[in-house]
C-alpha cells in the first residue's frame, strides 16, 4: 500500500478584476479581489464533466449593492442590481502555462447597472439560476456616464 500525505488545497479558486471608465474613457477605478465559490458552483462544474449535462453553462454576471459576505451555501445576490450576458467570446480557456484558467468577462455600458455596486457573481441564467462564485467588495461608484467591465478569472487546481 502507498501511503501519499495529501495536502488539503482549493480545487477551484477565482480572481476578479473591475474596471471603471469615465465617459472619455479613462480609468477612473480598478479593484482586484478573490472571490468565494458556492457549493450548488462545485456542483455544477462536476456536471458540466459528466456524460450527461443537465444544467447551462455560465453565461452571465451580475453586479448589485449588498456587503452582506457570502458563505458557500449562498445560491443568489443578496441585492441584484443588474446582470449582463457574457462578452463574445467568453468564457475563454487561458493558454499555455494559465491552461487551466477559465476567463469571464461582461461589460456595463453608460446608464446600464448605475449605482454603489458591492457585489458580483457569476451565473448560468439571465434570471436565478446556478451561482458559480461570487464576491463583495468596496464600492464601486458607477455613474450614468461611466463603463464598467469585470473580468473573472477561475482557475482549476493549482497554478
Amino acid at each position: 500500500m502507498i501511503n501519499e500525505k495529501k495536502s488539503d488545497t482549493t480545487l477551484l479558486k477565482g480572481k476578479i478584476r473591475f474596471e471603471l471608465f469615465d465617459e472619455k474613457g479613462n480609468i477612473k477605478q480598478v479593484v482586484e479581489k478573490d472571490n468565494t465559490f458556492m457549493a450548488v458552483g462545485d456542483a455544477h462544474v462536476a456536471d458540466q464533466l459528466a456524460a450527461t449535462v443537465h444544467e447551462a453553462k455560465m453565461g452571465w454576471i451580475a453586479i448589485g449593492t449588498s456587503t452582506t459576505p457570502f458563505s458557500a451555501a449562498s445560491t443568489a445576490l443578496t441585492s441584484e442590481l443588474d446582470r449582463n450576458a457574457l462578452a463574445a467570446g467568453y468564457p475563454e480557456q487561458g493558454a499555455a502555462a494559465a491552461d487551466n484558467d477559465v476567463l469571464y468577462k461582461a461589460s456595463w455600458a453608460a446608464g446600464d447597472g448605475t449605482g454603489a455596486i458591492t457585489e458580483a457573481g457569476i451565473f448560468n441564467s439571465s434570471a436565478d439560476g446556478t451561482m458559480l462564485a461570487a464576491s463583495t467588495f468596496p464600492v464601486i461608484n458607477k455613474g450614468a456616464s461611466d463603463t464598467l467591465t469585470i473580468t473573472w478569472t477561475v482557475t482549476c487546481g493549482a497554478s
